[in-house]
């Protein structure tokens, strides 16, 4: 008897294509939002987390090969004990097929996952088994260009029912974050 690896689910991709990205990063750059952590954007993400009593928050930002949390409110490490007894440390970059961002970023849409355990093409993502993620809500930073820059969201460690309040909550803080973002401003956050 022998093992074969089992095959890919056709027509299942697991992360977006994403045709954006190379001109998402120019806009990012000239708008000054690639790659740094930004102290208005982490109170941000404090108070997103405190609004839905969730132990992750962040304002992501998706670059060509990697995402980038210029705002995050999250524990120092996740909350999985892996076979070694260590834990991940949570950290500000992520690549471009961990979590749930990019595909918001694809389709420039909301995103609202109650159990991502029951949706097979989320099920497996390396977010679930490596920090425990078992539930998403996340809206896009669409700019005025109708360009998404990449995404508000909150993540828990358990099932959550997000409902129309936490999805009308996620949209309506992105809408106002990147309304500041293009001004270049952060005065007034948090909302």
């Amino acid at each position: 008897m022998s093992y074969e690896p089992p095959r890919p689910v056709r027509g299942l991709l697991l992360t977006p294509e994403d045709k954006e990205a190379p001109a998402r990063v120019h806009r990012l750059r000239r708008l000054g939002l690639a790659d740094r952590p930004d102290p208005v954007l982490d109170t941000f993400a404090g108070h997103l987390a405190q609004l839905t009593g969730a132990p992750y928050a962040m304002v992501n930002f998706i670059g060509e090969d990697h995402q980038f949390f210029a705002g995050l409110s999250a524990p120092a490490t996740a909350p999985v004990v892996r076979d070694d007894g260590s834990r991940a440390r949570i950290g500000r970059v992520l690549p471009r097929d961990h979590g749930f961002c990019p595909h918001v970023v694809v389709r420039h849409k909301a995103l609202v996952l109650e159990d991502v355990r029951d949706y097979p093409r989320f099920a497996g993502n390396p977010v679930v088994d490596e920090y425990g993620i078992r539930s998403y809500l996340g809206a896009p930073l669409i700019d005025s260009s109708g360009m998404a820059l990449g995404t508000v969201c909150a993540a828990d460690t358990a099932p959550r029912a997000w409902g129309r309040p936490g999805l009308e909550t996620i949209k309506a803080l992105a809408a106002e974050l990147v309304v500041r973002l293009e001004r270049g401003t952060g005065d007034g956050l948090p909302i």
